[in-house]
């Protein structure tokens, strides 16, 4: 793919971040109408953009606003269109904009060096064109899930003697000495829950947290998500879906209780109830993705963990504001959560989920 067409792809999930529904005939009719007039000419490009993504005056403000952030950074307002694009994006990525003169390695190490840095920051304060660089990152994550001994035996060149497939090759060699058949368990991929809290206070957080969890999700039916608010929702079918801005959208209208309240303790136990005694929690690597906040009876949010601690393999506890320097657990559902913890880890960056990702498949 060439940079024109990164760097628009880049601004249509900026645009879908923003709340604007751009859908992938609209991307590609905008890429289409850009390719025409050419990048290089910011003004075309802005009325070309906005014509083929735009579906009435509501999405004009959002455009504008996400238009002057993407190409011109935060702040820059209406006035910068005035510029050219290519201008704007090269001066984006060497950081001034003056030069060094050392041409593309200058600009990639550039670009690499900015990319570090969004790894690190914490998602609650990225601008909707960060966050737009940061679901690209997302293609970057190489997810394995954890392994556990199966039932089953398969031959193997070690391990213990098959004693049934030993016997059969000396029936059909009537009895004379054969090579002796091993075996040895096999392994299978142990099942991971994922339980994302999309509550008010982790609204912030809850479209990479969803983006995650189909990347996580991707390719695997082992993979199990749920969200937590005031209910249960399983959306663990969106999650499946291919493309991961379709993945949240779908997810996003499938959960009724978005930015709503917390009440872990009854949507754990509902989650329980249904779900989990029945067996999908049983053995599996349970993470839940929350900050603590608990509006409910934190003993009851206690009594579940404490089940859910029995049947689970392991369970994951990701708060957001653990990565701050200074954090103390002291939220009454995160006390009560904290002693039914196997691992208690931060999840407010991108390089946070990175480290998630290898203890999930170490689990």
């Amino acid at each position: 793919m060439s940079d024109p067409d990164e760097i628009l792809l880049g601004f249509a999930r900026a645009l879908r971040a923003a709340g604007l529904r751009v859908t992938a005939d609209r991307s590609q009719t905008m890429l289409q109408a850009v390719s025409v007039v050419g990048l290089g000419d910011e003004r075309a490009t802005y009325w070309a953009a906005r014509a083929a993504v735009c579906a009435g005056p509501d999405d004009l403000v959002v455009f504008d606003r996400v238009f002057d952030e993407w190409f011109h950074g935060e702040g820059a307002g209406p006035a910068a269109r005035r510029r050219p694009v290519v201008t704007v994006v090269q001066a984006s990525l060497d950081g001034d904009g003056s030069g060094d003169g050392e041409g593309d390695a200058s600009t990639v190490r550039t670009a690499a060096s900015d990319i570090e840095v969004l790894r690190h920051r914490d998602i609650a304060e990225l601008s909707a064109a960060d966050r737009a660089r940061l679901a690209a990152l997302f293609d970057g994550l190489h997810p394995r899930l954890p392994r556990r001994t199966a039932y089953r035996h398969r031959p193997w060149r070690r391990g213990t003697v098959d004693r049934r497939a030993t016997l059969r090759q000396m029936r059909r060699s009537l009895g004379e000495p054969v090579d002796i058949a091993w075996q040895h368990r096999s392994t299978r991929s142990r099942r991971v829950v994922l339980l994302v809290d999309v509550s008010g206070s982790m609204s912030p957080y809850a479209d990479a947290l969803l983006r995650l969890a189909h990347r996580v999700s991707r390719g695997t039916q082992a993979v199990e998500t749920f969200t937590l608010g005031t209910r249960l929702t399983r959306v663990t079918r969106a999650m499946r879906l291919r493309d991961a801005d379709a993945a949240v959208v779908a997810s996003g209208e499938a959960v009724p209780d978005w930015s709503g309240g917390t009440r872990l303790g009854e949507t754990l136990k509902a989650f329980l109830d249904r779900w989990g005694q029945r067996g999908l929690a049983r053995g599996a690597v349970v993470v839940v993705f929350s900050d603590g906040w608990e509006r409910g009876d934190a003993s009851l949010l206690a009594t579940q963990m404490q089940r859910l601690r029995r049947l689970a393999h392991r369970v994951v506890w990701v708060n957001p504001h653990k990565g701050a320097d200074g954090y103390r657990p002291v939220q009454v559902g995160m006390a009560a959560a904290l002693p039914f913890c196997d691992d208690f880890v931060a999840g407010h960056s991108f390089a946070a989920f990175d480290e998630l990702v290898g203890r999930i498949a170490r689990a």
